[in-house]
């Protein structure tokens, strides 16, 4: 069976949450979810070692309410990636995303991440060994360059030859990847953006969907890449400041159905860590993490984050935790 003839439409990849270890968790995801209904979400990468020889429930499960949502791979055997994709699909992942950018010296230890760009060749291989077992898009996230090689010529013939494998969709993220000298954190920050490279993918390849990921910090830039590439990938932005997706639907989606409150939005966390809790025994501290950036920029936002993130409440349930994140300072000082 093939991907090819049943690609999912461009539209899935208009808006996105990128994926970010220890950071897009199911709990991270649901709360994205909360905020808007259509953007498309990835998990952090998962390992083919980790699904393959470890715990896959833990890795792969997802509440339903979270579709779309993408399953982000790591690894460079085509057989191990197979078996991995075929695991995503099972679960109900609605695409299978192969991680070709992330420059860590952990991933590049294992032979994936940003190095299989050095060997376009493999990464059809992998490729085509997931189309061949799936029914889902298989997609492929890739810098446009390693190292100081900044010439469109290698990004642009990694692409044609991955896209000959039978991949109809590239996220890239708009920077270099320098393997060599550069923490992670810095890979983020310290190789030039250069969008108009991602730009021309999209303009040599029509025929193929192009997103583009890396500095993404406001709707004017959004909008701005949405007039030359397909679709936009958010990350730390969209973490640290969640509120900016719940006005996502109606901006680029044409979805003003629901409006949002940030009340609303905490209880409904709080009713999902209530669930948690019974259902998996799952403790609300490790959830609220992903929610300390709901109230950026609003009056009494500092305290609101820090009772939310106080260990010494980790005894009370997390509907007297909301009830002190909102009780004013006086009055909670009168109650002590």
């Amino acid at each position: 069976m093939t991907n090819v003839e049943n690609q999912a439409p461009a539209s899935m990849w208009r808006m996105s949450v990128a994926p970010m270890m220890d950071w897009t968790d199911k709990h991270c995801r649901y709360l994205h979810r909360l905020l808007s209904r259509h953007t498309l979400l990835y998990t952090e990468m998962v390992t083919t070692g980790a699904l393959l020889h470890g715990d896959v429930p833990r890795h792969l499960r997802f509440e339903a309410e979270e579709h779309p949502v993408a399953l982000q791979l790591g690894g460079s055997e085509p057989s191990d990636l197979a078996q991995a994709a075929r695991l995503g699909a099972q679960w109900g992942y609605d695409e299978i995303n192969l991680n070709c950018g992330c420059p860590s010296e952990r991933v590049q230890r294992g032979a994936f991440g940003a190095c299989l760009m050095n060997e376009a060749p493999l990464v059809a291989d992998c490729v085509k060994a997931m189309v061949d077992v799936v029914d889902v898009p298989v997609t492929v996230k890739h810098r446009i360059g390693i190292d100081k090689d900044e010439s469109y010529e290698f990004v642009r013939d990694f692409v044609g030859t991955v896209a000959d494998a039978g991949c109809r969709v590239f996220i890239v993220h708009a920077r270099n990847a320098w393997l060599k000298g550069l923490s992670p954190k810095e890979n983020r920050e310290i190789p030039p953006l250069r969008y108009e490279i991602v730009a021309r993918l999209k303009q040599d390849f029509p025929e193929l969907t192009i997103a583009i990921n890396g500095g993404i910090k406001a709707d004017a830039t959004v909008q701005d890449l949405l007039q030359q590439v397909d679709g936009v990938m958010v990350g730390r932005e969209a973490y640290h400041n969640p509120w900016w997706l719940a006005s996502w639907d109606a901006l680029y989606y044409g979805d003003a159905s629901v409006e949002h409150t940030r009340e609303s939005i905490e209880e409904q966390m709080v009713a999902y860590m209530e669930r948690e809790a019974r259902t998996h025994g799952t403790h609300w501290y490790s959830i609220a993490r992903h929610m300390l950036g709901l109230r950026n920029g609003l009056a009494g936002a500092r305290r609101w984050r820090q009772v939310w993130s106080n260990h010494q409440l980790k005894q009370l349930p997390p509907s007297e935790v909301m009830r002190l994140a909102r009780t004013k300072p006086a009055e909670a000082a009168l109650a002590a």
